[in-house]
This record gives C-alpha cells, structure tokens and sequence, in this order.
C-alpha cells in the first residue's frame, strides 16, 4: 500500500551504508545444481527455485527482486518469461539484468530490451507491465535474474511478501527497511499520520517470524512448499503463505477496526441519507397501506430496473455529458441517472427504504470468490461488496440490490457468510452475513425417457432451479446471446448424462423474473443402453452417470474446502420400458449418510403401467471445512461416488411358444 510522505524540514537523509544497497551478485552455479535433473524435495517438480531474494528499501523507495530458478521439465520453461506490473508515473523499472546457464556452464546473457505493455489505463491510472524473456532456456538450465523498480520520492511502499511459489524454493530472503526518519512522516488521505507499523503473517509463523534489527525487518526461509493446488479451495489469500506490513496509526488489531468502523458509518450515513427527490420517488414507489415487508420487496423491485454497469458497459465521459448524466455525489444522482455501479444501486436501496421509513442498514463486505475476510488484513481495500440488512417485524431480511437478477430476500453466494462492516442501528462493527442453507439452493431435475429394445432413448428434461444457481444462469443471459446461453447450459448437461446420450436445450421458463424459480425444458436423444443377450444394461442414475465427483482421487488433504454453498439435487426419472422387458434389478440406497453435513437416498419403483421410476435425493449443508474433517468427506463421496455408478438391468420375457 502507498502513502504520501511530507517533510518536516528541507534536510534529506541517505542511509550511508544500508545493506539494501549492497545489490545481491549473481551466484556461479555449483557443480550439483548443474547437473541436477531432478529434487528429491520435489518429487515430478518442472522446475525448483534455488534462491529468491526480494527487499523493499522505503528510505531509497526501491524495491528489488533476484531469483535463480532449475528447470527440470518443459513447463518449467514457463519460468524463462517473467512479468512485473508497476504503475506508470508513480514508479519505474529502473534495471533489469538476467542470463540463462546451460548444465554445461555455458552463459547467455539477457540482451533483448524487455517489453513495455498497458495493462490498464483510465483518466488517473495506467498500470504497466514490464516482460522479458531470457534466452536460450532448455531442460536442465538455470535461470538467473534481478529486478529493480524505484517509485517516487514522495512515496512509500508497505511491502506484501508472497513467500510461496508455484514450485518448490529451497532458500529465500526478505527484508523491509521502513521509512523512520525525524524529518519525515506519513499521512494517509485522511490526513492521519501513520506512526506505527506493523505486520501479519498468514502461514507458519515460527519459521516465518520477522526479526528486526535496527530497523530492518526479515525474514529467512528454507524448503518452502509450492502454493496448494488442491480443488474446492478458499481463496488464496488465506492459503497462500505471506508476510504483509502496514504504516498505521493505530496500535492494536483493535484500535485500527474501530476506528475505521466509525470513519465508514459517518461517510455511509451521509451518502445515504435520502434527500426530498428520493422522498418524492418513494412515494411513487409505494402505498400507504402497504406493510413493510411490501414496501421493501417494491423498492428493491424499482432499483432491480435501473442499469447496472457491472453488468452492463460503462458510458464514457461524452456519451454521459451527450446523455446530461450528472456527476455520482450521493445516492440521489444515482436515481436522477437511472444508472450505477451494483454497490451504488445497493447503497441507493438502503436511502430509498430508509426514506419509507424502514430499517435499513449496508454491509461492506469481501467477495467471497474472490478472497475471505481477513481481520489481521489492517486495510478496508478488501471490502469490495455492499449489501443491505432490512428489518421487518423483528426480523433481519437480506437484499442483495448489487446482484442483478437475485430475488428479494436472498444473497448470491460469492455475499454469503462475506466478512466485513456490518452496520447496526448504533455504529458498526465486523462480522459476517448469514450462510445460505441447501434448500435454498436447489436443483430438481425430472425427467420421462422412452427406451427401445436396442437402448435408443428419446424423451424430455425439465430442470428447474432456485438459488444462486438460478442466479448464475440468469446473468448470464445477460452476457450472452440466445446461441452463446444455449450451447453453455447444453455442455453443463451434457459433461455428467451418459455418453451417447445428447441433450439439446429448447427454452428456459421464468429467465426474465428472478421471483420464479427457472425452469429449462431440454430435449433428450441417443443411445442409453447396452443389450447383453437377453438383457439391457442401463446406466442407473442418468443425471449423474458421467458426473465428476469430487474429492474421491485424493486420499489426503492439508488445506481447506470451500464447496461455495450448501446444495440439494433431487432427481426423478421415469423409464417407459421397451416391450416384452422387466425390472430385473435397478438402483437403492439408503445409508449413504455423513450426519450433519450430507446424505444421498435413491429408491427405484416399478409401477402398474410397467414404467420404472428412479428418485436421487443428494443434500449437502456445509459450505466451509478444515482438512481436519477431511477423512469424513473423502468416505461419504466414495460412497456416493459408488453409489451413483448402479445400473439397471432389464431382462426380454421368455417368448410363448405354440403347442
């Protein structure tokens, strides 16, 4: 994080002999690194790193990286190319060296000049990144580099180490020297002077403890994992190992929340508070007789219509003045525009519904899909989302207004159990919004299939869904057109029904009124079974016969599961049989069950008319999970893994013959 740096005095001081300045050289290659062709500490690794260096000198405002790098398989050579992005006009790449060592000791020098590519560039921010690739990269060379980038005199960098790597590091140094200087201090852009620093640690913090020593900060670390690649992860900010500091002007954890709790509720309130034109608005929105449950479902239905740019492309600086769109200084430019971000539209909800009169209160909150709340984390940068708590007879209602197409009364998942600002009725403080519960998120899927002698099946699919499944399709409409929607909901089918089989999707029921459930009507051909003499052999459970189960391949687990949200299926299936065929047997279970957490039942009838019905009912109500409680996980999806293979088997009728 940057801040502004104002003198106290005209005097500029130099740390005369400051170990950052000593630029790590490059390291000859020792006879072993050379002709390693693999790591026994990194057993199938394509490539290891030997040796990371990165300092951060805010007396010099220069920050440096140095790496040496083994390539051991052709993916490693990945590592060859290498991107650092750097703000344009606030910093600079200053130098940039590096040479590529065969396990011959044959050197080649970096002589292309690095690339300079815009990354991103608007009216008060162009963010650049600098790439070079080093040359003649084979298996077995070595890869050296360092790095140089000086932000301006006015400035200061808190630095974020990342001390994990996508492969395996052997050794690696850090070290931060801060800016402590009498004729200097630190304000951020409330005018607060930051005079104290201090640091997190996400990952093992014994060995990873910062030592200062007179004011340089370091860390040293030896056989660092790669970062987890497991599936069904949180996001990475709480597993990927780092050291992150901070000049702050509180000096506890404590201090620094609620500080910021009181500094955002006085800016909220103010921006919120709802003026005479938004008065006027709500009294067009709603009726007097109105209870407040309806006034609140009225207003959300009114900010629901207004152009949401997250959704939709933003106006540029002349389409706006063409348009006469004013300027975004509080809630009501939002309703006067008929346009906004999703967090503006959110905030604007809350100023409408307080405006009838209602209790409401924002949440600023983490995007859970993006990173989870991290108090340790002394920066309200990670609230990216706004939400709103309604209070109606006695009850908390959450509205999510940011989302476009979420119904009344819910939150998309990526805003369930978010971490952050909750606002109450007097002040704030941190906390987390409700988690969804499975039967708020459900898929029913039904489906009435014709099957012939030989295995053909046609038939038809109705799916219907609620939740942030329903959410999700919906927005996507959005993004795509009819063909683009249609071939995307196809592949989601089409990736677990059985191969042979194709479903082609006709039309979705409710896709424009997020209050109904969504319903898509596929049509359902192919080849589903396997004749086998007098048999027909039929996959069991036909939604999920070529389904990927998830944590069944891996037998151990070190980090944690992040399923998004709880979920239910419910499955029903009803086979019209081919003629002269029986049930010989077809799938059951009923103790597939991880009590508290999830269960599978599947029942199978055959009914008068002779057609088959198989019913799948699948519910899991967790969303988050330690490894601890992996072993139970990895049990109950073998059996449901197992459980979801069953087959029907149906047998030909022995023929009548004559006398």
């Amino acid at each position: 994080m940057r801040f502004h740096v104002f003198l106290g005095s005209i005097a500029l001081l130099w740390l005369a002999a400051s170990p950052l300045a000593l630029r790590a050289q490059f390291q000859d290659p020792t006879p072993d690194e050379l002709k390693m062709t693999a790591d026994p500490k990194a057993p199938g690794a394509a490539a290891v790193y030997l040796y990371r260096e990165e300092t951060t000198d805010d007396d010099r405002h220069l920050h440096t990286y140095y790496v040496r790098i083994k390539v051991l398989a052709d993916k490693g050579k990945d590592l060859a190319t290498v991107r650092t992005p750097y703000e344009r006009g606030e910093s600079k790449v200053v130098h940039i060296e590096g040479r590529t060592i065969h396990s011959d000791g044959t050197v080649f020098p970096l002589s292309v000049k690095p690339e300079d590519l815009v990354d991103v560039k608007t009216k008060h921010l162009q963010v650049d990144t600098i790439v070079f690739t080093l040359p003649s990269v084979d298996i077995g060379s070595i890869l050296e580099y360092r790095l140089q980038v000086r932000y301006n005199d006015g400035m200061v960098s808190s630095p974020t180490w990342n001390l994990q790597q996508p492969y395996f590091v052997h050794k690696e140094h850090f070290m931060f020297h801060p800016l402590w200087q009498g004729d200097y201090f630190i304000r951020n852009d409330r005018g607060q002077t930051l005079s104290q620093l201090m640091w997190s640690i996400i990952g093992p913090t014994k060995e990873a403890a910062v030592h200062s020593e007179k004011k340089y900060y370091t860390v040293d670390l030896t056989d660092v994992p790669p970062v987890p690649d497991d599936d069904w992860m949180p996001p990475m900010n709480v597993i990927n190992w780092r050291v992150k500091f901070y000049y702050t002007y509180a000096t506890t954890l404590e201090d620094y929340w609620s500080a910021e709790e009181k500094w955002w509720t006085l800016g909220v309130n103010a921006f919120i508070e709802p003026t005479n034109t938004l008065k006027k608005a709500v009294d067009e929105i709603i009726s007097p007789s109105d209870t407040d449950e309806q006034k609140a479902r009225k207003i959300y239905a009114a900010v629901a219509k207004l152009d949401n740019t997250d959704f939709s492309r933003v106006k540029s600086e002349a389409e706006r003045k063409k348009e006469k769109l004013k300027e975004i200084h509080g809630v009501e430019d939002i309703w006067k525009n008929q346009s906004g971000t999703g967090n503006s539209i959110a905030l604007l909800y809350a100023s409408l519904a307080r405006a009838a009169g209602l209790k409401a209160w924002p949440a600023r909150i983490v995007d859970r899909d993006t990173a989870i709340f991290d108090k340790s984390n002394l920066s309200t940068d990670q609230l990216d989302e706004y939400v709103v708590r309604v209070v109606i007879d006695g009850k908390n209602i959450w509205v999510d207004p940011a989302e476009k197409m979420c119904p009344f009364g819910e939150l998309f998942w990526t805003h369930t159990l978010a971490g952050g600002l909750l606002m109450q009725e007097i002040g704030a403080d941190t906390g987390y919004t409700p988690a969804a519960t499975y039967k708020e998120n459900a898929n029913v899927r039904i489906a009435d299939l014709n099957v012939d002698a030989q295995g053909n099946v046609k038939g038809v699919a109705r799916i219907e869904l609620t939740g942030s499944d329903a959410t999700y399709w919906r927005q996507q409409a959005l993004d795509n057109d009819q063909d683009e929607l249609k071939k995307k909901f196809e592949d989601s089918l089409n990736d677990d029904i059985p191969e042979g089989v194709t479903a082609a999707f006709d039309h979705f029921l409710g896709l424009d009124d997020p209050e109904r459930n969504l319903t898509a009507v596929v049509n359902i051909s192919g080849s589903l079974g396997t004749p086998a003499g007098k048999r027909l052999i039929l996959p069991g459970l036909f939604f999920e016969t070529r389904a990927k189960h998830p944590f069944v391949a891996q037998d151990k687990r070190e980090t944690p599961i992040d399923v998004h949200y709880p979920k239910m299926e419910q499955d029903d299936v009803t086979y019209h049989l081919p003629p002269g065929f029986s049930v010989e047997s077809a799938p059951h279970t009923n103790d597939v069950k991880w009590p508290g957490f999830a269960a599978l039942g599947i029942n199978s009838v055959v009914n008068k008319d002779g057609t088959l019905d198989v019913t799948r009912v699948f519910a899991r109500n967790y969303t988050l999970l330690r490894p601890e409680a992996y072993n139970d996980l990895h049990d109950f999806y073998l059996k449901l893994a197992a459980a979801d293979q069953q087959q029907i088997v149906l047998s030909r009728a022995a023929s009548n013959k004559g006398n």
